[in-house]
């Protein structure tokens, strides 16, 4: 059997495989695959599916768009901003209207840029832009308004977050 094209797919998942110091059947147990398969991918011989990356993946504690770029199914500009919206959707430090609003910054700033974003083309993370428009205002307004800057410590909005900075008089 001929190697297929898949890159260095094989050699990548096996060092990963060895870094976590794993057998071919605790991974291929692990992501709930057969060990032969396993084997297959790793030699190159078969090219996997993004499902069975993705448990590989799971299983291995790694990025599954590493193993997406590698396999020849995501391009690399394309994992980079599915990476950090990950990341911004997955951070507990912040709540849910605070990711989407820092979404809707990101993404206009690569729009800005000249880049086409993920919510253009992929729908798994919807950005409800009525939601927050005022959030989003906040975040992009000019900086050179007469606003105070200290709040009462401690203050908090109904949903938890921190109180925004109040207006000085302007009369």
């Amino acid at each position: 059997m001929a190697s297929l094209n898949v890159g260095n797919l094989g050699e990548y998942l096996r060092e990963q495989r060895r870094t976590a110091q794993l057998s071919l059947r605790q991974l291929a147990d692990a992501a709930g695959v057969s060990n032969p398969y396993l084997s297959q991918i790793e030699r190159g011989l078969r090219k996997p599916s993004a499902e069975v990356l993705q448990q590989v993946a799971k299983a291995l504690r790694i990025s599954a768009e590493t193993l997406y770029v590698r396999a020849g199914i995501l391009d690399e500009k394309e994992r980079d901003e599915l990476e950090t919206r990950a990341v911004i959707l997955a951070d507990p430090s912040i709540n849910e209207r605070q990711k989407q609003v820092l979404l809707q910054i990101y993404e206009s700033f690569r729009k800005e840029n000249g880049f086409e974003t993920a919510a253009d083309t992929y729908t798994d993370a919807p950005v409800d832009t009525d939601a927050d428009s005022d959030a989003y205002a906040d975040a992009h307004a000019d900086t050179d308004t007469d606003v105070d800057t200290e709040t009462v410590e401690g203050a908090r909005t109904a949903d938890g977050s921190a109180a925004r900075p109040k207006q000085k008089p302007t009369g």
